[in-house]
């Protein structure tokens, strides 16, 4: 199984968000269930542009845990989510990422947007 280079896992409750996803800006993470080896199952990747932890706070309620990691841009984050999508296909992700509109951005893994 690929390493997703990520901090985690984290039960997924607005308390250890705030508490781990400390300050504001782009990154990436996986969300899923706990194996019963404590291992993160992936069944969604994605990423915010902005403000990784506000975006972490949708999925309370949906999903159990997570894992993150901040990135130094947008660019940057974008590209981690095209690789955790191809490395893990999540059952949840039911389309590519997509780029921000105006980006002209390639994925790393594939040439969707070649």
């Amino acid at each position: 199984m690929p390493s997703s280079g990520l901090f985690g896992p984290y039960a997924l409750t607005h308390e250890n968000i705030d508490l781990v996803v400390l300050g504001k800006g782009p990154g990436a993470y996986v969300l899923g269930p706990l194996n019963e080896d404590a291992n993160l199952v992936v069944y969604r990747a994605g990423r915010s542009d902005v403000d990784l932890n506000r975006r972490l706070h949708d999925y309370v309620g949906v999903y159990t845990a997570f894992k993150y990691a901040f990135s130094s841009s947008a660019k940057v984050a974008f590209e981690k989510e095209c690789r955790l999508y191809h490395d893990f296909d999540p059952p949840d992700n039911a389309i590519h990422p997509d780029r921000p509109e105006g980006a002209n951005w390639t994925c790393p893994c594939c040439l969707i947007f070649d």
